[in-house]
């Protein structure tokens, strides 16, 4: 199987699209496994959720009630530190100017806490050169609403990178302009952050920017920088003009002048030629 550890979503603005958010330059590095989206959970009113309850109360003292159900959160150092690689390898390569380790290591000591220790503990020793800080999730969240320019590249377990991936992207037009790669030591796969959209499938009305500027970052990844630049371009001139964009991009949903799917690839299809 493909071992996909770490999640990489840039946003990044446009000109031409809608937004109090005309400068945002946010990458966000999540792990893609662990944490709370490990899928390690307890029923409530099963025999398991009773066990645990019981082994709580035994090694903690602290009591579960019995109409709860429970999600675990396991994070592991060796997980958390070759996320943290990849975020700090990305922020050397691209010249960016720190990395943020996103947590809650207030409240989660033994496992957030491991996280922001192991990514501090990478830096030190293998990234001296990259400035690493850190911040609490609703602190962050506040950052990328009010100061993005504040941002660079977030670093964050799973399902903090989940929720801030979202929310990046909905600053710079939404989902339909959100690119996105799963990494790992020796495969990537590349895909709109968005996914396959099942529900829009046949319409010709998605927004396909998402799923051409991840084409865009594979041929990046593939060495293949100047073509790379150029799909980016002709997505960056298509939204610049504003006049074949997708339902999304438009001031309103039900905008009869919304371009199909179809109608937006053919723009940047002569964008490039141009």
């Amino acid at each position: 199987a493909l071992d996909l550890y770490a999640g990489i979503r840039p946003c990044r603005s446009f000109a031409g699209i809608p937004t109090p958010f005309p400068d945002v330059e946010v990458v966000i590095v999540r792990m893609t496994g662990e944490d709370l989206y490990a899928g390690i959970e307890y029923e409530i009113g099963t025999d398991a959720a009773a066990r645990l309850r019981s082994f709580v109360r035994e090694t903690t003292g602290a009591d579960v009630s019995d109409d709860a159900g429970v999600t675990l959160k396991p994070i592991s150092r060796s997980g958390a530190a070759r996320v943290a690689r990849r975020a700090l390898a990305y922020a050397r390569e691209h010249s960016r100017r720190k990395v943020t380790v996103v947590h809650k290591a207030t409240v989660m000591r033994f496992t957030d806490g491991l996280f922001l220790d192991a990514a501090r503990e990478v830096a030190a020793s293998e990234y001296p050169d990259v400035a690493l800080e850190d911040g609490l999730v609703d602190a962050i969240c506040q950052r990328l609403v009010r100061r993005p320019e504040t941002c660079d590249v977030l670093l964050a377990p799973m399902l903090y990178g989940d929720i801030l991936s979202d929310l990046g992207a909905a600053l710079v037009g939404g989902l339909g302009m959100a690119p996105g790669v799963n990494v790992g030591d020796n495969n990537a796969v590349f895909e709109a952050a968005h996914g396959s959209v099942p529900g829009q499938a046949g319409r010709n009305r998605a927004n396909p920017m998402a799923l051409v500027l991840s084409g865009a970052m594979l041929l990046r990844h593939l060495g293949e920088h100047r073509a790379a630049v150029r799909v980016h371009d002709a997505v960056a001139a298509v939204v610049r003009e504003g006049r074949t964009l997708t339902y999304d991009l438009r001031p309103s949903p039900d905008d009869p002048g919304a371009a199909g799917t179809s109608e937006v690839a053919d723009a940047v299809i002569e964008a490039l030629s141009r």
